[in-house]
């Protein structure tokens, strides 16, 4: 049995592992890889796998940097099955045809500044081709993929049909070795999801490590005061100031945490009620397909939908879905919540409201998740004065603010207890989906807490067992 770490080591995203085992060649996630533009094109295009050598492929969530590669794959030849829960295999559907008409959209940009031959990574009708190979499973479910192998889904509490994947993998002639890949880990006591499941017991795990080295802050409920109180003081600063507050937020998960919040806060009476605008179809499609999914909501969830008060929709949240209906949003006066993608501002409508606010000094630009290294959500968290969008360069008064705990990924101590009652079988404890700042002193707490064969691979090395 072979391991290759071809993305996601020391690092955040192109989330991508190949496995060989039982005879078949398959990769646990297949994610885009994000960052400097120019290298992050030319990883992209230059996969170190062929689709053709696949078998198949085991996808955890939907997010871009775990899925946005499948349609490159695709185009190498790739003709087998993409196995998923359903809400993944539903959202891959509208995050992969957006991913590439953003694509398509950003070579026509960039054609008519003169550069003929660039070409888009992949197509809305390549896109669309991965998702008709896609095979649904439920949560719990075990699937036999081959002679030798099985799989399993579990709840990961990460984003709507996030799942921890669970693999018993039986070579000829000897015992049956268990691998755990967690994907992304979610967090407990989070608004409108499930918890995470419990970790399957296992000798290998592949576990991530983006918070490795962090503690967000409260655990549990009172995550969720902290997380409604950071929001609550920078609508209040932006009402202060007369001006918009402006969040960058991943379409899938933090976008509907955002709504929910701002919902329960203007209905306590926290503040007045303002203009809330949801800035990105995809961000809207994602909504639209959470609500086909009752089986990812948690109790509460269940509640307020049991009371008719969808805590998604209200008369003062507006869904933006064409460029006309974007645009006039930046022609409304006085002060309104706006909510768009990407998460990380490095492409999508999120661009066009900070070229046109970030130097305005009544301004408030709230970030809720993580900024990896060389985006341009990370250098203006950092503090950059100017920073270029568009080709140009827009100075930073804006006030920069971050919202605490709504971090979607589990913190170092929900890791840690997620990953201790596996501890007595593990053989091998490998850290993946983390910086470097993050992931070897995750590695040092679990030695000293006795975990076996920890290690910490790096961009293509390869574990063999």
């Amino acid at each position: 049995m072979r391991i290759r770490f071809l993305g996601a080591a020391r690092g955040v995203t192109g989330s991508m592992h190949l496995i060989e085992a039982a005879g078949k060649r398959f990769l646990l996630d297949c994610g885009l890889f994000q960052g400097r533009r120019e290298e992050a094109a030319e990883k992209n295009r230059s996969l170190a796998v062929r689709g053709a050598d696949l078998d198949f492929v085991i996808l955890s969530h939907a997010h871009i940097d775990h899925a946005g590669n499948l349609p490159t794959m695709c185009k190498s030849g790739f003709r087998g099955r993409v196995h998923a829960t359903h809400a993944t295999a539903d959202l891959s559907d509208v995050m992969l045809q957006d991913s590439a008409q953003i694509q398509e959209r950003d070579v026509e940009f960039l054609r008519k500044r003169g550069r003929a031959t660039v070409e888009p990574l992949y197509t809305a009708h390549e896109a669309a081709e991965i998702t008709r190979r896609f095979v649904t499973h439920d949560y719990n479910q075990w699937v036999d993929l081959a002679p030798g192998l099985k799989l399993q889904f579990r709840d990961a509490g990460h984003i709507m049909g996030s799942a921890s994947v669970n693999l018993e993998i039986r070579e000829p002639g000897r015992e049956t070795v268990r691998l755990t890949f967690t994907g992304d880990l979610g967090r407990p006591k989070m608004p409108i999801l499930r918890d995470p499941a419990p970790l399957a017991p296992a000798e290998i795990v592949l576990t991530e490590c983006t918070y490795g080295n962090r503690v967000h802050g409260e655990p549990g409920e009172e995550a969720g005061r902290q997380m409604k109180a950071s929001l609550a003081l920078a609508v209040k600063t932006a009402l202060k100031q007369g001006g918009k507050l402006i969040i960058p937020a991943f379409s899938v998960g933090r976008t509907q945490n955002i709504l929910y919040y701002l919902n329960e806060l203007m209905e306590e009476g926290a503040f007045p009620k303002v203009k809330v605008f949801v800035d990105s179809p995809m961000s809207v499609a994602a909504t639209e397909v959470l609500q086909r999914h009752p089986e990812c909501f948690d109790a509460e969830m269940h509640a307020k939908l049991q009371r008719a008060s969808d805590p998604l929709i209200a008369s003062h949240i507006e869904m933006a879905r064409t460029v006309e209906e974007s645009k006039r949003i930046n022609r409304i006066g006085g002060t309104a919540v706006i909510i768009a993608a990407s998460g990380m501002c490095e492409f999508g409508r999120i661009l066009h409201h900070l070229a046109n606010h970030l130097d305005d000094p009544r301004t408030v630009v709230g970030f809720v998740g993580y900024q990896a290294e060389h985006t341009l959500g990370r250098r203006i968290v950092e503090g950059s004065r100017s920073v270029r969008i568009y080709g140009e360069d827009v100075p930073v008064r804006a006030k920069i603010v971050k919202l605490n705990g709504f971090s979607a990924h589990a913190d170092k101590e929900e890791l840690l207890f997620a990953l201790r009652p596996l501890k007595p079988d593990l053989q091998h404890t490998v850290l993946i989906h983390g910086e470097t700042d993050q992931s070897l002193p995750f590695a040092a707490t679990l030695q000293l807490e006795g975990f076996r064969g920890v290690t910490v691979p790096a961009e293509g090395d390869e574990l063999r067992i």
